[in-house]
């Protein structure tokens, strides 16, 4: 993204002065899906698509602020009243409103912003924007809020004024991402450790299916209800248990005639996937990225036939990626559309991808959408 793309457009829609840019970036999880609510780990890195902004204060209590990407301008001001309608500025709105309800105050201000985060891909382009503006306003006003608060307000603003009720990973990963590192962060406990992401030889590729499902919402809460179905009938065996995290393998062994077949297929994924992400730490160690691809592998076959959250068109670009030879492959997400997550070795990255792309097109009848990533820093200043 181009700073004298967005510098040029603050100038030209307000009174032809400059402020202080700021970014913050998109993201990935290598591996982990649906492993939050049930108290285990995430593996998400930052990426080097995101948002910028200019901003610069305006000496009145009103925020003028206007989106690059989508040619529209709105102005609202701070009050729990003066929420704007336009759904872009409820994020910014949102951002303000939690940190003035963490008794700070935020005057007003004049702000241009655009971004390469591709909406609806699943690289989190709405935490890119709340981390932008909760990073660049502590950093102009001097709040001193830590980076931790930092994620918890944009996370915030999604419950409070998006209606979006999320968990922390992707303003995690937004916040504290680091060029050429993953962050493991344990949904429990929110500790975190960063380990090495160089795959020298590799490629990291997303293939967007640009398939969205109806039923998403409802499906996402089946799949809840059987985790904590499961983690009920091993409790009364064992107390202590209050995620999947807490289980293994054998204690829901010892449950499977008391809880569905498909409860019981639902807590295996949960319980494998969660195992899956600690082998991969270990594997990033040791430099073994063909051990990172083969877990990757397992976990697509465990959303997809056993969580079930797969569709036929990301199946068929993780089939098309072991037909190439590609190191790793799997949904991306919560699964019922979106993209894969594949790790292919440079050699291979050419024919991979007019494979997929021709064979996709075949098959489905329009092209999915390529989008190459780079593991990169988390929010900061750039100007």
């Amino acid at each position: 993204m181009d700073i004298e793309f967005v510098r040029s457009r603050f100038i030209k829609h307000f009174d032809g002065t400059t402020g202080s840019v700021y970014a913050s970036p998109g993201r990935i999880n290598l591996i982990g899906e649906h492993t939050d609510y049930n108290g285990g780990f995430v593996f998400p890195g930052a990426i080097d698509k995101g948002i910028m902004a200019e901003i610069k204060l305006n000496g009145t209590d009103k925020v003028r602020a206007y989106s690059i990407d989508m040619k529209d301008y709105v102005e609202f001001g701070l009050n729990e009243e003066d929420a704007p309608r336009t759904s872009w500025a409820r994020y910014i709105f949102g951002v303000c409103r939690e940190i003035i309800k963490r008794g700070h105050k935020v005057p007003g201000f004049n702000t241009a912003f655009a971004g390469d985060v591709p909406l609806g891909a699943g690289m989190s382009s709405s935490a890119a924007l709340e981390s932008t503006f909760a990073f660049a306003l502590n950093d102009m006003l001097g709040l001193g809020i830590d980076q931790f608060e930092l994620a918890k307000i944009g996370q915030a603003t999604e419950h409070n004024y998006c209606g979006v009720n999320c968990g922390i990973m992707d303003q995690f990963a937004s916040v504290f991402g680091k060029a050429g590192s993953l962050i493991r962060l344990d949904c429990r406990s929110l500790e975190y450790q960063y380990f090495p992401f160089k795959p020298e030889g590799y490629r990291l590729v997303l293939l967007d299916s640009v398939v969205k499902h109806e039923l998403a919402s409802s499906a996402y809460n089946k799949r809840r209800q059987s985790c904590e179905a499961a983690v009920s009938a091993i409790q009364k065996r064992h107390p202590h248990v209050e995620f999947l995290r807490d289980a293994n393998m054998d204690w829901l062994k010892e449950v499977k005639e008391e809880i569905s077949a498909e409860d019981y297929m639902r807590a295996e994924y949960v319980i494998e996937e969660i195992q899956r992400v600690l082998d991969v730490c270990d594997a990033l160690e040791k430099g073994d990225y063909e051990t990172v691809g083969q877990k990757m592998y397992e976990t697509h076959y465990g959303m997809s036939k056993l969580y079930e959250v797969s569709c036929e068109e990301l199946d068929f670009l993780n089939d098309c990626a072991k037909k190439n030879g590609v190191t790793g492959s799997r949904v991306m997400g919560g699964g019922f559309g979106g993209c894969t997550i594949n790790l292919v070795k440079n050699e291979l990255y050419d024919a991979f991808i007019a494979d997929a792309v021709s064979s996709f097109k075949n098959k489905f009848g329009r092209d999915p959408k390529v989008y190459d990533v780079v593991i990169s820093d988390g929010s900061r200043k750039l100007l």
